[in-house]
């Protein structure tokens, strides 16, 4: 049995979460399992239907995007999986999607408003959107640059991944990230209903207004915060 067994049942077992969440269709969006210890993580093969993967399939990378094990090519967005595991040292796992409505955000070039408390549960700001990349970097190594393009965007708003962990690509889709595979998935599927209800939101009042800080600060903390106590 392989050595990266682990993280290969972590990272099918995610991935399959996707068509079941319905935020993928087709071969659509990948989902990565990293193990820090070695060094390395697992994530979907390229263009492989959900209904064929296994965890043999998956394919082991290293954080340089260096193939360590597997007979199929990895996710063409390997590569920007890679620079957040390099960059973002707690990140065990990473989603990206083009769900519908989150990707209608990002292709419509805008942050998305908190706007009630479903998103206050969660975040205490806006979810960002990175702007279009240059055409200099498009024509370069695009994937590698997708990967700097959010790290650069959330150093220069002073956003810290461990509290922001869902983002939005500018005319491409959102990518998501957390602790590990499952929580990754997660946020994705926060993300979709969060977009969604904005979407909604603005539709039957043009005129709303983000939710004031009161209502954030509340929500946030009773789930997130020092004397949480929601759950049991």
């Amino acid at each position: 049995m392989s050595k990266y067994q682990h993280i290969k049942e972590l990272a099918y077992k995610a991935n399959m979460e996707l068509p079941k969440l319905n935020l993928v269709i087709f071969t659509f969006g990948n989902v990565s399992a990293a193990d820090r210890e070695l060094g390395v993580f697992a994530i979907k093969p390229s263009g492989v239907p959900y209904e064929d993967l296994s965890p043999e399939k998956m394919v082991i990378v290293d954080f340089d995007a260096n193939i360590i094990e597997g007979k199929l090519r990895p996710s063409s967005d390997t590569k920007t999986h890679a620079v957040l595991y390099k960059e973002c040292e707690e990140i065990g796992g990473i989603c990206h999607t083009h769900s519908t409505y989150a990707t209608s955000w990002a292709q419509a070039q805008r942050c998305i408003p908190i706007y009630g408390t479903t998103h206050a549960d969660h975040k205490t700001v806006d979810i960002p959107c990175v702007p279009p990349m240059h055409d200099d970097r498009i024509k370069g190594d695009y994937e590698y640059e997708t990967g700097y393009q959010i790290i650069n965007y959330l150093k220069e708003k002073g956003l810290s991944y461990k509290e922001v962990e869902m983002i939005l690509v500018g005319n491409h889709a959102p990518f998501t990230w957390g602790k590990n595979a499952e929580k990754a998935v997660y946020n994705s599927a926060v993300l979709e209903s969060i977009a969604q209800m904005a979407l909604l939101t603005e539709q039957i009042n043009p005129n709303v207004t983000r939710l004031k800080d009161s209502l954030i600060k509340k929500h946030f903390e009773r789930k997130h915060g020092p004397d949480s106590y929601y759950g049991q």
